[in-house]
């Protein structure tokens, strides 16, 4: 087998055994088994699919638009009021953070860039334009 895909794998087990996993992981088991969240989710899909259908309508009703989507925000705000997905958003950033800085010095390290000398934190914004570039650092 390919040695850096056997590191790849490495770095998956050590990611799933680091605690930031852990911690997004039992949030999200917590949110998956709360039942009253569920049940907001679907009716927050429901009120969704129902916009959609009003929306493809050629004589649509705007006041009808207008309600529906005031109910789609409203059942949002429900689900984002829930304290199971309170702790799951909690826990997301720290995981996406932690992911974040393992691609970025794999793909820096892929450009050319010393993997040991990335630092992972800082910010880098590329606008698509190599020619307007002054380079990954």
């Amino acid at each position: 087998m390919d040695r850096i895909i056997d590191l790849a794998r490495e770095i998956g087990a050590a990611i799933q055994q680091d605690d930031r996993y852990l911690r997004m992981m039992a949030a999200q088991e917590t949110a998956d088994k709360d039942e009253a969240l569920q049940g907001l989710i679907g009716e927050f899909n429901l009120k969704r699919i129902a916009l959609g259908n009003e929306a493809q309508k050629e004589d649509r009703d705007e006041k009808k638009m207008e309600s529906l989507n005031e109910e789609l925000r409203t059942a949002y705000q429900a689900i984002m009021d829930n304290d199971a997905m309170k702790a799951y958003n909690a826990t997301k950033p720290e995981m996406d953070t932690l992911l974040n800085a393992v691609a970025k010095i794999i793909t820096l390290s892929a450009q050319g860039e010393d993997p040991y000398s990335i630092d992972e934190h800082e910010e880098h914004h590329c606008d698509g334009s190599c020619s307007t570039c002054g380079g990954c650092h």
